[in-house]
């Protein structure tokens, strides 16, 4: 083994300073490091890590999740992460696949599953809007919660009803979009597949 190559490892992962240090004194974000430090002595084109960040702390997770995107990117290997915080792997990976039952069911792109043909978008205003949209817009059906209207449309569609309300007088105090998070989108997957 070169001492460059354990140098440039060491480097990769941040524990320069730390290095020569008893690995009893290290905490448990540093030994995940390690970890992955060792893994990478000898370059692999695929590494393997299940549950990377568990037991970390915000920052301690921050870092793992940087160094992980930066092993993918700067040695130009396929990295595999095995988890089930969704959120976390929403941040780190580029891909997602579910595995229900021991079968993949699917793998797509992060930015993929994170885009619906037909957006959800909630609008804050006075209750009377309700009755204005669905006879302006067909096939809008808002839900009505207090001042606040829940409803599916198209992005294009969003200015028109905008303009629309304040043309009949009405006040707009908020518009935005509602996002479905990566562990709905898992949820509303594996509910609907029957695996056998």
């Amino acid at each position: 083994m070169k001492s460059e190559r354990i140098d440039e490892v060491v480097k990769l992962v941040g524990l320069e300073e730390r290095i020569h240090d008893k690995v009893k004194t290290y905490s448990l974000g540093m030994r995940q490091r390690l970890g992955i430090a060792q893994s990478m002595l000898h370059p692999p084109k695929v590494l393997i890590l299940d549950e990377p960040t568990n037991g970390l702390d915000p920052a301690g997770t921050k870092e793992i999740r940087q160094y992980i995107r930066d092993l993918a990117e700067k040695e130009g290997m396929a990295v595999i992460v095995s988890s089930h915080l969704l959120s976390e792997m929403e941040m780190m990976c580029d891909r997602i696949g579910i595995l229900q039952k021991g079968k993949l069911i699917d793998v797509q792109s992060v930015q993929g599953w994170m885009e619906d043909e037909c957006d959800t978008y909630s609008i804050e205003v006075n209750e009377a809007a309700a009755i204005y949209m669905t006879a302006a817009f067909t096939g809008i059906r808002p839900e009505v919660s207090g001042n606040c209207l829940t409803f599916q449309a198209d992005k294009e569609q969003i200015p028109l009803m905008i303009q629309f309300l304040a043309g009949k007088g009405l006040s707009i105090y908020e518009v935005k979009k509602i996002s479905k998070s990566l562990e709905e989108r898992f949820l509303d997957i594996t509910e609907k597949r029957e695996v056998v």
